[in-house]
C-alpha cells in the first residue's frame, strides 16, 4: 500500500507479467471453473458501517470473500496491528487462517473489503498450488487473480489521490487493475464502472479498458487498423520470401511467422494471452482452446 502522499507509479509496467497471469489463471482452473466466476462480489457485501463493531465486520467481510472464491468453510481470524504492509495472510494447513490488517484499516473501514480481497486471493492460490517465483511476481498474479475472478473492482476502488491524501493497495498500478477489470468485463460481460466511489478509480478503470481494446486491434485479427494490417501484409511477404525453417522472430505486435510451407502465424489470444497458431489462408474464425473465446482472423 502506498499512503500518506507518496508518489503512485502509473502506466503498465508489468503489463507482461499480467498477461501471464491471466493465462496461468486459465490453465490452472480451466474455462470450466473460470466461467463459474462471471458475477463479481456485490459492493453490499463488502459494505461496512461506521457503527458496526469493527472485528465483527471484518468476520462478516472476509467469509464473503470465502464464499465467493468457493473457499472450504474454513475460520478466518482477522485482527488489527501497527505494520508497514496494509494486511498479511498467514498460510498454513489449515483448518484457521490468520489476517492482520493495518491499524490504519480501522479509520478507513471502507476499504477493508479490498485489503481482505487480495489476504482472501493468497489463500486461494495457495489450495491451488499455483504460485510465480520471486515476491513480486507473486504479488502481481495475486492481483490479477483476485481482479479477474471478481473482487479485484475492490483494490481499485481503493485507490485515490487528492489534497495531501495518496492511496493505492496492491502491487499493480491503477491503470493495470483496470486492464485485468475491462478484459474481465468483455469476457464475463459485467460492468463493473457503476461501482467506483473514487473518481480516480473510474478514470484508471478507463485507461486500462482502453489498452485493453488494443489487444483486440492487433494483426492478424481482423479489427487491426489499417497500418498495422499494412505492417502484418509486409511481414508476411517478407517471411514467405525468407523460407522460414522454423519459428520466426515476434513483431512489436506480437504475432510470428513460422516455416516451412504452409506458413502458420501465432499470436496471443486478446482474452487469456495463451499463443494461438493458425495457418496463413485469409479471413476465418478461430476459437482459443484455453479461454474458448471465438475470434475473427484475417491471416
Amino acid at each position: 500500500m502506498t499512503a500518506g502522499g507518496s508518489e503512485i507509479r502509473h502506466g503498465f509496467p508489468h503489463l507482461g507479467t499480467v498477461r501471464a497471469a491471466v493465462t496461468a489463471v486459465f490453465r490452472r482452473l480451466s474455462y470450466d471453473t473460470v466461467s463459474t466466476f462471471a458475477t463479481s462480489v456485490p459492493p453490499v457485501d463488502v459494505a461496512f458501517d461506521d457503527a458496526e463493531d469493527i472485528h465483527l465486520g471484518a468476520q462478516r467481510v472476509a467469509r464473503a470473500l470465502v464464499r465467493h472464491l468457493r473457499l472450504p468453510d474454513a475460520r478466518i481470524v482477522v485482527s488489527f496491528r501497527e505494520m508497514e504492509h496494509a494486511a498479511n495472510v498467514e498460510l498454513t494447513a489449515g483448518p484457521e487462517y490468520f489476517i492482520e490488517l493495518n491499524e490504519r484499516f480501522r479509520r478507513h473501514r471502507r476499504d477493508i473489503g479490498a485489503a481482505l480481497a487480495h489476504e482472501v486471493m493468497h489463500v486461494y492460490l495457495h489450495r491451488l498450488d499455483l504460485a510465480f517465483p520471486g515476491t513480486r511476481d507473486n504479488e502481481i498474479l495475486t492481483d490479477t487473480a483476485t481482479a479477474y475472478l471478481g473482487a479485484g473492482w475492490l483494490l481499485l476502488d481503493a485507490y485515490r489521490e487528492h489534497g495531501p491524501f495518496s492511496q493505492k493497495l496492491g502491487y499493480l498500478t491503477p491503470e493495470e487493475f483496470g486492464y485485468v477489470l475491462a478484459q474481465r468485463a468483455e469476457f464475463f460481460g459485467e460492468d463493473p464502472a457503476p461501482w467506483f466511489t473514487s473518481p480516480q478509480a473510474y478514470d484508471a478503470y478507463t485507461a486500462g479498458a482502453a489498452r485493453a481494446r488494443q489487444d483486440a486491434r492487433r494483426p492478424p485479427l481482423a479489427a487491426a487498423g489499417r497500418l498495422a494490417r499494412l505492417r502484418y501484409a509486409r511481414d508476411r511477404r517478407l517471411a514467405r520470401s525468407a523460407g522460414l525453417p522454423g519459428p520466426g522472430p515476434e513483431t512489436s505486435d506480437g504475432y510470428a511467422f513460422e516455416g516451412p510451407a504452409p506458413l502458420r502465424v501465432s499470436f496471443p489470444c486478446p482474452a487469456c494471452h495463451q499463443r494461438i497458431r493458425v495457418p496463413v489462408r485469409g479471413r476465418f474464425q478461430a476459437r482459443c482452446g484455453l479461454c474458448k473465446t471465438l475470434l475473427e482472423c484475417d491471416t
